[in-house]
């Protein structure tokens, strides 16, 4: 019999004012020339400074990940998460509220894996500079918000979400090590917030699949389903942000030219590994950004990327077992394929959805108003629809 988990570790959490400036990242200082390119690739997303309802929150959460961070790099990963990494809970206690770290060290080690500095990650996520939020067209209750340079995603759950999401966190892990190209998303950390002895709010933080944001010009969020799946665009010409539905892509391919077959095949096995987690209510994320000349044809874009991809990562796969591919030589390349003529963003998301009772309920509800229609997540069946032979 396994032995229990031990409690929840608390301590005193460092302030950012008492450590090093929390702004300073490995890329060097900004300049004003950097700020206004940043300023303008921000449109259509919203600060979060005084004033917003939002403010207080997002400044404890930045107060606090700059903390909880800081814990890693005073203690980095020296091999692959133990046992005990999966299950440690970290309470950092501040002024007015305290930050939950849970699974820091296996979050730590991953964020590792992926070649991610923790001074960039804290630098990205502490008080540097305002959160950004958008209008999202999600139906859930979570909140949303990017980092300021728009690189980290975090989303406010729900305790039984994070609590399925922990206990697949191992298997999640093992299945990165064994498909280092995975379209899955990439989970950098998962944390509780408790303001005054009040009730624990959770979030979790991401990489963002839609970065760098700058020329994207369509966003989507596809489940291969039709009800419920229609979202108003904005008006031509707005700023506004939006992430349109199945309804919204109708009629619309993609060419991904050669890597057509190596998309289906990466997305059977990690639909697969999502059955076998009971997740279904998953989504693929898909933006589009059209290439400029220079950057189509075959090479121009791309380098063997596999060492840099999975760095810090020992997996007794074969490489052709992996399913790896030629990355391109940009950031986030994880989540990018290029096409003849557009760059597509892509990326698998919503892996902590539980479907539970109410999740069932709703199936029914659908299954008896549109019995023709399909509901569940499709995956590979509707991939292969949308992408040009």
């Amino acid at each position: 019999m396994a032995a229990p988990s031990p409690g929840p570790r608390e301590v005193l959490a460092p302030s950012p004012e008492a450590g090093c400036r929390p702004a300073t990242s490995t890329s060097g200082r900004r300049g004003l020339l950097w700020r206004l390119r940043d300023k303008q690739a921000r449109l259509g997303l919203f600060e979060i400074g005084p004033g917003h309802e939002l403010h207080q929150l997002t400044c404890m959460m930045q107060t606090g990940l700059w903390a909880a961070t800081q814990v890693s790099m005073d203690h980095p990963p020296t091999g692959p998460p133990t046992e005990e990494d999966f299950s440690e809970v970290l309470i950092q206690v501040h002024e007015g509220f305290e930050l939950g770290t849970l699974a820091g060290p296996a979050f730590a080690w991953l964020r590792h894996s992926l070649g991610l500095a923790e001074g960039d990650y804290q630098a990205a996520l502490g008080p540097g500079g305002p959160y950004l939020q958008f209008l999202s067209t999600s139906k859930s209750k979570a909140s949303f918000f990017l980092s300021h340079d728009q690189r980290f995603f975090l989303k406010t759950q729900r305790r039984r979400e994070v609590r399925a999401l922990l206990a697949h966190l191992p298997r999640y892990v093992q299945h990165l090590q064994r498909h280092p190209h995975s379209l899955l998303a990439r989970l950098l950390g998962v944390h509780s917030l408790r303001v005054a002895r009040g009730k624990k709010k959770f979030f979790i933080i991401m990489q963002s699949v839609f970065y760098p944001a700058g020329r994207i010009s369509e966003r989507y969020d596809i489940k291969g389903c039709e009800v419920s799946r229609w979202v108003e665009p904005a008006p031509e010409g707005s700023p506004l942000v939006l992430v349109l539905k199945d309804l919204n892509f109708q009629g619309k391919t993609i060419d991904l030219g050669p890597q057509r077959s190596w998309l289906l095949h990466q997305m059977e096995l990690d639909t697969a590994f999502l059955r076998e987690l009971n997740v279904l209510d998953y989504s693929l994320l898909m933006a589009f950004q059209r290439l400029h000349e220079d950057e189509r044809g075959p090479g121009s874009s791309l380098i063997f990327r596999t060492a840099r991809s999975v760095r810090g990562v020992q997996s007794p796969e074969e490489p052709g077992s992996q399913n790896r591919r030629l990355l391109p030589d940009s950031p986030n390349a994880l989540h990018i394929l290029d096409g003849p003529e557009q760059r597509y963003f892509l990326g698998l998301v919503d892996l902590s959805t539980v479907y539970g009772l109410r999740k069932r309920l709703e199936h029914l509800w659908k299954t008896l108003r549109y019995p023709d229609h399909e509901l569940e997540a499709q995956g590979v069946k509707v991939l292969s629809k949308i992408i040009q032979q």
